[in-house]
């Protein structure tokens, strides 16, 4: 190992591996096929470069995006190691050129997308030069049940078998459950025992689940981290170029990347990026594999992908470097529907789609848990993990209210309506709602019909999503998927379970809390200078919820009942300076 501790100092400027990358390197050397399951920024490309360096032949790299084989070439050769790459940017004779260099032995590392092990020119190379190790990056492309699965990715197998002598394999990935691991293991024929999992937890990144007010939010956000470097991903090219004319307008620094937008346009705007000539990239998923800028403070999601793994891998831009970071997601409900739509559209079979509508309820429920953010995630890949106390779920001090009847009430209404129905249904009936299908099925009959009559069906739909979250109601496989009620569920209608929910307390009011008494003179103060009613600047209600929160910052001010981007710029400061003179008192 002295030779391999040399070379990593010597070329890549590290004294000592990270977790994982000796093993792994070692297995390598050893001849043995492996698959290294590491989180994004964990060291993965050290993995198959520094054998490289070790190798009297060459070692082919199976990348499958360009801006990843062109930032990984570029740092190589930066560092003194001979690398090259082929790809659909290159004409025909530079493409000769390359394969000539690399049939010499003149490069260490050949990177290639997936579909070039399959052309003529590649099979006559492989004729005059000895292939000592492939490295198979992104392996999740080449599992069906991978949340980025590539047909080109399946031949690779094939094509692999065919090389004389068979040379080395290693997989990597940052994102792969204990079921897309084993598929992976199998396709490559790499043993079972031989993965090599550094654990998915990130120490450094915190996550984050806002709803509502997605546009304010965001431009509080980047108020607050002016300067800093992030990224802001969208489902849509539209919705991506809504979100770059919003913060343009707004005199950010940023710019955008979709697949829709010209080649030079897309390289010109990651160039930008790279060289933090910009500090904010807004993009669609097409932006990001082999994204190697190690300084991104945050990644949001002003959507929600449809699975763990896409969100996993993306908000694991963030803090590459090792210092803390933040990853968050912008939920509303109408994010599933794109989702769905995306699922429908595409041209895979029903089993595949089947699958993604269950990774896409996965990522449904992270967005509603009130159980720590990392935690689920940790579950979703097959992995327990203690409270991160970074989350924004970790964080939350607000009081955890017994909401044992409320549960109850849906639970009840679930199994009265036979099991056969979905949240949206479930949430009509217990408003009271008089949509043709109650009708149809005469559940305005049921003893639960209009039994939350006071709520809004919106309200009731959101603890069914928390309720479902917590695993006290099952949804079924699909796209519209029909709710059972769990063996947990059937303990809470037995009253052997209490539900509890973080939620604001509103305490009773007392005549002499001095803040409230505070906040409200200067609500009245603020009314008399606008010659406006002192509802019109606040309602009770929202100063009540200002004494309950608390809240320093303007992100904390939004989360406020009754407090909009207007009333944040207007009062925003002067609420915020008396509650914190409070606090010092």
């Amino acid at each position: 190992m002295s030779q391999v501790l040399e070379l990593l100092e010597e070329k890549f400027g590290y004294q000592t591996f990270r977790t994982g990358q000796e093993t792994i390197i070692n297995k390598i050397l050893r001849s043995e096929d492996c698959l290294g399951i590491m989180p994004t920024g964990g060291g993965k490309s050290i993995c198959y470069q520094l054998p490289a360096l070790m190798f009297d032949g060459l070692t082919v790299v199976v990348s499958p995006l360009i801006s990843l084989m062109k930032d990984q070439v570029d740092a190589l050769v930066d560092m003194g190691i001979s690398a090259t790459y082929i790809n659909s940017t290159l004409n025909y004779q530079e493409i000769q050129r390359r394969l000539g260099i690399a049939a010499r032995g003149e490069v260490k590392l050949l990177y290639v997308a997936p579909e070039r092990l399959e052309t003529s020119d590649f099979t006559e190379l492989l004729r005059h030069v000895k292939v000592d190790l492939i490295a198979v990056d992104e392996a999740h492309c080449i599992s069906q049940w991978g949340h980025d699965f590539r047909p080109s990715y399946l031949n690779l197998a094939k094509t692999i078998r065919g090389f004389s002598p068979r040379p080395r394999i290693i997989a990597l990935t940052a994102t792969a459950t204990p079921e897309v691991a084993e598929d992976i293991c199998e396709l490559l024929s790499i043993p079972l025992e031989n993965q090599i999992k550094t654990g998915f937890s990130r120490e450094n990144l915190a996550f984050q689940v806002m709803k509502d007010q997605k546009d304010i939010f965001l431009l509080e956000y980047l108020k607050m981290n002016k300067g800093q470097s992030g990224i802001i991903y969208a489902s849509t090219r539209k919705e991506v170029e809504r979100i770059y004319r919003l913060l343009h307008h707004s005199q950010f620094s940023v710019g955008m990347y979709h697949a829709g937008m010209s080649e030079i346009e897309r390289s010109r705007n990651q160039e930008a990026f790279a060289f933090d000539r910009i500090n904010v990239m807004v993009a669609t998923n097409a932006f990001g594999m082999g994204i190697n800028k190690s300084n991104v403070r945050f990644v949001i999601h002003a959507q929600m992908p449809g699975n763990i793994e896409s969100y996993y891998q993306e908000a694991g831009r963030a803090g590459r470097d090792g210092l803390p970071s933040e990853a968050v997601l912008l939920y509303s409900a109408q994010d599933s529907q794109i989702q769905q739509y995306f699922i429908e559209q595409s041209e895979a079979n029903i089993e595949y789609q089947q699958n993604e509508y269950l990774k896409l309820r996965e990522m449904n429920q992270y967005a509603h848990t009130e159980g720590c953010l990392q935690k689920y995630i940790l579950k979703y890949f097959g992995e327990t993990g203690s409270d991160c106390g970074r989350c924004n779920n970790c964080l939350d001090d607000r009081e955890s209210v017994d909401i044992t009847i409320d549960a109850q009430k849906v639970l009840s209404c679930v199994k009265r309506m036979g099991e056969k129905f979905g949240k949206s249904l479930v949430g009509k009936v217990l408003t009271g709602s008089k949509d043709q299908k109650i009708t149809q099925w005469h559940f305005e009959g049921l003893t639960t019909y209009g039994l939350m009559k006071e709520w809004t069906q919106k309200e009731v739909v959101q603890l069914i999503d928390y309720l479902t979250a917590e695993e006290y109601l099952i949804p079924s496989k699909g796209q519209y998927p029909l709710l059972s009620v769990s063996d947990k569920g059937i303990d809470c209608l037995l009253g052997k379970k209490q539900v509890f929910r973080k939620q604001l307390v509103v305490k009773q009011l007392v005549v002499d809390d001095a803040l409230f008494n505070q906040l409200r003179e200067l609500r009245s103060d603020i009314a008399d200078e606008k010659n406006l009613p002192p509802y019109v600047i606040f309602s009770d209600k929202t100063l009540q919820e200002m004494v309950e929160k608390q809240p320093k910052n303007s992100i904390e001010f939004l989360q406020i009942k009754g407090v909009g981007q207007n009333k944040l710029d207007q009062y925003g400061e002067m609420f915020m300076k008396l509650i914190k003179e409070n606090q010092t008192k």
